[in-house]
């Protein structure tokens, strides 16, 4: 960096001194103009000539008061103002000290708005010209007095089109600051919603699996002495429980691996056509479960078929874990138009620790399940005994932000 652009950044850190620069520039620029001669009207002409006493004390003090232009511009312009005006009145021949309203005008249209541009600028530029008019040389129109006018014009233009500048840079810099706050927020929203998703996933899994292991296990204690060869297969269930829990486990854990892991499974996540599949591991722990479907395989979004499965798994976990040893279940699969629903029955007798008691966390799962595709879910207990768990999920779905699944 060059001795010019330090000593440039030294003044913008620090507006005083550089209003303080700029001052004693516009003074140096008056005492200078001071020495013009008018010459017949035809021209100027450069002479030696020393400014009155009166004019030097005007240029200085409109010098002075261009220090505080930042801190109060109009009180900066009316002083100004005055000063030019009584120069133009007393001075023979007239000095520049229009110059330093000019710079105050500028600072006034930068400082503001432009309704008060307006309103100060055409006073500035009426007073002054018509001062310098009324006061001046003759003609009236004198190329001298019309000189005031286009300098004022000048200064209140170059003031709004600077202000106008401005405000456009800082529109821009807020509207990339607003979207990369929205960037941000949105990955966050994104990040805790995938982070959901998998919770469901993983309670999904444990529960259903660590039921069945349960039951099973339950089972073979009970005939290990009498039965033996009951005992052998309900542990085959528990062991064949337990490969399934811990492959589905590390497929969902998997997701939470880098992209570019080789370890990441490829396998896909488990869907309705693993439905017959997952009511024979129900039958195999002593559930009855029927299984009736009307939709069309293979047409669902993924999210959706997703959705589906692990609102059946869970449905049927809660009825194997409280409806009772003698409770029988009916699951079925009906695509109703744009949507597909999803209802699981069952006829048991319930007890303190139900579903409809809200102490676990499968029903809340299920329900955020669904309204993060945007359907409905409704569940609650049948007449005369059973519960009933019935989910509606629009086939292309949305969430919250109008966005896809």
């Amino acid at each position: 960096m060059s001795t010019l652009e330090r000593a440039w950044s030294g003044l913008k850190a620090h507006p005083l001194a550089l209003d303080a620069a700029l001052a004693a520039g516009v003074l140096v620029c008056m005492v200078a103009g001071s020495f013009v001669v008018p010459k017949d009207g035809h021209g100027v002409t450069w002479g030696v000539r020393t400014p009155d006493t009166l004019s030097l004390l005007l240029m200085l003090l409109g010098a002075v008061a261009l220090v505080f232009r930042r801190r109060r511009p109009r009180a900066v312009l009316a002083v100004t103002g005055t000063l030019a005006v009584v120069e133009c009145v007393t001075g023979d021949p007239r000095a520049p000290v229009a110059m330093s309203a000019v710079v105050a005008l500028y600072t006034v249209a930068a400082t503001t708005d432009r309704p008060t541009t307006w309103r100060l600028g055409l006073l500035t530029m009426t007073v002054l010209t018509a001062a310098a008019m009324l006061a001046g040389p003759l003609p009236w129109y004198a190329q001298e007095n019309l000189g005031v006018l286009a300098w004022t014009g000048i200064g209140a233009t170059a003031g709004d089109a600077v202000r106008s500048r401005r405000a456009v840079v800082r529109a821009i810099r807020d509207r990339a600051e607003r979207a990369e706050r929205t960037r941000e927020e949105e990955a966050r929203r994104r990040v805790a919603e995938e982070r959901l998703r998998i919770a469901r996933d993983l309670h999904d899994v444990v529960a259903h699996h660590i039921a069945l292991v349960n039951v099973q296990a339950g089972v073979a204690a009970h005939v290990m002495d009498k039965r033996p060869d009951q005992a052998k297969e309900a542990l085959a269930h528990v062991r064949e429980a337990g490969r399934s829990a811990l492959n589905e486990l590390r497929a969902t854990v998997g997701l939470l691996r880098q992209s570019d892991d080789p370890e990441a499974p490829t396998e896909p996540a488990p869907g309705l056509s693993r439905l017959a599949e997952l009511a024979a591991t129900f039958r195999s722990a002593g559930l009855p479960v029927e299984v009736a479907r009307a939709d069309r395989p293979g047409e669902l979004p993924a999210a959706v078929d997703l959705a589906a499965y692990r609102i059946v798994q869970e449905a049927l976990t809660n009825v194997r874990k409280h409806a009772g040893p003698a409770a029988r279940a009916e699951v079925s699969v009906v695509r109703v138009g744009p949507h597909l629903e999803v209802t699981v029955l069952d006829d048991g007798a319930g007890g303190p620790g139900a579903p409809e008691d809200g102490g676990g966390h499968g029903l809340l799962g299920m329900r955020e399940r669904v309204t993060a595709l945007g359907g409905t879910l409704t569940t609650g207990p049948r007449p005369g005994g059973g519960f009933r768990v019935h989910a509606i999920l629009p086939v292309h779905p949305t969430t919250a932000q109008g966005e896809p699944a």
